[in-house]
């Protein structure tokens, strides 16, 4: 029994254990005063000593298993072409940790139902168990929870045991916050919920703009691969990356359908933050649509004449002395943290605010206009330390050294040639 066991589950708060081998062949042994086994045995056969081998479990792959004092719960997901997970439980119904609305204990995994989890669309991606409580979050933003608050362990603001599930507010995402992203512990009477960025080998603003266009309020254009999966992206940021004839989307429809899932997010990858070097032979496939540096400049100034319906493609204005300069809010968002945070604030409205850089000289000016648009200093432009001075503190403050390069480093370099 103990050959190839690849996973053991048990709890926070469990006197019995789990054990699956890479067959999917699952084994317990414990405590089973109350049915917590899930074996079907006998409630009176209240320890089982031996690993004892399941003989009917839901079909599914077993994705985890917590036990709680006296109760157990299974998360099993599906071999379809959709996958759907369900949670299925056994055990004490005291408090009803169940989740089922009932008052008999089950000594065998049975379904927990609910309309919260019948969306097709929605899947569980994280659950945890307390002594008799229950906490499961749900890939549309869902906080679903059941069991015993008499510790106002469930969050809800009071101390009312639920009988079944139920759905609580969820903290708001911030705007680059991903809600795969957020985990769930719970302790003997307790909880947490908690947020875990994914890590990646992208720049902060980079790795936000990807989280941002994964969210579907910004994916509007999907591209299919050749199995069928399907992924969103963002038609602004493939404006903006893309050369602009109405033909690159087609042609990136046509390349896509030709890739698989995990090659079509590279070239996603490589779209989103302009580096050829996750993949240079997809690159290659993809580099005549695609802008260069020198483009960009032109791209930028093309959106921001035609006629806009999104929010984020309209003007930003930027004032100084008394002028008024107008910049597509994308174009700061990708160079700017500060700009960032204002604009895809789900609470603030900045539509009427500007900013002021009166303090920068007129060249201090050029040379970060030339940049928020190209990411780049004009070859004729003579730097300067006052011009370093100054600008470094308007580095500082608006929080512009997120990009690769950033403006400083820009700065320092061209100095350093020129002298």
């Amino acid at each position: 029994m103990m050959k190839n066991i690849s996973k053991i589950f048990s709890g926070n708060s469990s006197d019995c254990i789990f054990l699956l081998n890479s067959n999917q062949e699952l084994f317990g042994c414990g405590y089973n005063y109350h049915g917590q086994l899930g074996l079907q045995k006998s409630k009176t056969e209240a320890k089982v000593y031996k690993l004892t081998k399941f003989k009917n479990i839901p079909k599914g792959k077993i994705i985890d298993i917590q036990g709680g004092f006296n109760h157990s719960i299974m998360l099993i997901e599906n071999q379809d072409e959709n996958p759907k997970r369900k949670l299925y439980s056994c055990g004490d119904c005291k408090y009803n940790g169940l989740g089922k609305g009932e008052d008999e204990d089950t000594n065998e995994f049975t379904e927990i139902k609910s309309p919260l989890f019948e969306n097709n669309n929605d899947n569980i991606i994280d659950f945890s168990v307390g002594n008799e409580h229950t906490l499961i979050l749900t890939s549309n933003s869902k906080l679903i929870i059941f069991g015993n608050n008499e510790h106002g362990q469930l969050g809800t603001r009071d101390t009312n045991n639920q009988l079944i599930p139920i759905q609580i507010e969820l903290p708001k995402l911030r705007f680059n916050e991903n809600i795969y992203n957020y985990h769930i512990s719970c302790g003997f009477n307790k909880s947490f919920l908690y947020y875990s960025p994914f890590l990646s080998p992208f720049s902060n603003l980079e790795e936000d703009l990807i989280k941002l266009f994964e969210r579907k309020e910004f994916c509007d254009i999907s591209f299919k691969t050749k199995n069928g999966e399907i992924i969103s992206a963002h038609k602004l940021i493939l404006k903006y990356r893309l050369n602009q004839n109405e033909n690159e989307i087609e042609k990136l429809q046509e390349i896509i359908s030709n890739k698989s899932i995990q090659e079509s997010n590279q070239i996603f990858e490589m779209i989103y933050s302009n580096n050829s070097k996750i993949n240079p032979k997809l690159y290659s496939e993809i580099k005549e649509i695609i802008n260069s540096n020198e483009k960009i400049e032109e791209t930028m100034k093309r959106i921001y004449l035609n006629e806009n319906e999104n929010e984020n493609e309209k003007d930003f204005i930027i004032e100084r002395k008394e002028k008024q300069y107008k910049f597509p809010k994308l174009i700061l968002i990708m160079r700017s943290e500060l700009y960032r945070g204002m604009f895809l604030s789900v609470t603030e409205d900045t539509s009427n605010k500007v900013t002021d850089y009166s303090e920068l000289s007129n060249k201090s000016f050029q040379i970060f206009e030339y940049w928020i648009y190209s990411n780049q200093i004009k070859d004729e432009i003579q730097i300067t330390q006052e011009i370093i001075d100054e600008l470094e503190t308007g580095i500082d403050y608006f929080q512009l050294n997120q990009t690769n390069p950033n403006l400083f480093d820009l700065l320092i370099n061209k100095f350093k040639n020129q002298n």
